[in-house]
């Protein structure tokens, strides 16, 4: 099953750039804050697939240039959260670590593995994880 074309029609194009600028707006809130606000989303969604997930980073990253870059990484994780709920999908948001040589990164997850990120599985140690919708309880780590 592959995602929606998200960018083709007018009003899709419209949705992507409000997801975009939601996700700016969220990117000026301390860690705690954001983890908050996206969990409130609620259930009522179906979770995301890999396809979905990486449709949605390919139309912000499109639709951004800010975005489009390394260094956008938040911006880009949170529009790309935002833009799969508004199409009724669930994915699992999060950000993590790395020590050595130290970087901090922020990604979205489907059936339990980062979505078009260069970096490996586990390349971060997760730091803030939040279930968005009902994303796919796999994503999730398990006490």
């Amino acid at each position: 099953m592959s995602g929606p074309a998200l960018t083709r029609r007018p009003e899709r194009r419209a949705t992507v750039r409000a997801a975009v600028a939601g996700a700016r707006v969220l990117t000026a809130l301390p860690p705690e804050r954001i983890r908050r606000v996206l969990s409130r989303f609620g259930s009522g969604s179906v979770p995301a697939t890999a396809e979905q997930v990486l449709a949605a980073r390919e139309a912000v990253v499109r639709a951004s240039a800010r975005c489009a870059v390394e260094a956008g990484c938040l911006q880009r994780s949170l529009a790309v959260v935002l833009l799969c709920r508004m199409s009724g999908l669930g994915v699992v948001w999060r950000t993590g670590v790395r020590s050595r040589p130290f970087r901090a990164h922020a990604w979205v997850e489907a059936s339990g593995s980062p979505v078009g990120e260069p970096y490996p599985t586990g390349y971060f140690t997760p730091i803030v994880t939040v279930r968005v919708g009902a994303a796919d309880p796999l994503a999730m780590p398990h006490p």
